[in-house]
């Protein structure tokens, strides 16, 4: 577990050296700084304890630690959600939506279903979605 832990806080130091903008040069020099470290200028040279410390003055100097996404649920792939999504992203380079992503499809879906997910919809609700699509498109073209 502390080869984890280890190997967890090595690669959130670089996430926020990265962040933070400092290259090699600086972030050498920011470790040789450091009191108790006597004189790491690595990762690679540090216990357990001392990473904790690194990040803590990462953390100081502005980074912030950010949870891991939300786990996706694998897109819908029916002949039906394949066609939402298909009138969506043409739609965007139509210039008329501006957001692509499926989590703004998503909230499209849900705003005329009440249904979260292209997944749970019924054949009548995708059905439903498919024509206020064209329909938006149809609009659109003339």
């Amino acid at each position: 577990m502390k080869a984890d832990d280890r190997l967890r806080l090595i690669k959130l130091i670089h996430v926020a050296r990265r962040e933070l903008g400092m290259d090699r040069e600086t972030y050498g020099l920011m470790l040789a700084g450091m009191k108790g470290l006597e004189g790491a200028t690595s990762t690679a040279d540090l216990s357990l304890p001392n990473l904790k410390l690194v990040l803590e003055q990462l953390k100081s100097k502005g980074f912030k630690v950010r949870p891991n996404k939300k786990p996706t649920r694998p897109l819908a792939n029916d002949p039906q959600a394949q066609k939402i999504r298909s009138l969506w992203l043409s739609l965007h380079e139509m210039g008329v939506v501006r957001d692509p992503s499926e989590t703004a499809l998503a909230k499209y879906v849900f705003s005329m279903t009440k249904v979260q997910a292209l997944q749970w919809l019924t054949a009548g609700q995708a059905s439903h979605v498919i024509e206020t699509l064209k329909q938006w498109m149809g609009r659109v073209q003339q």
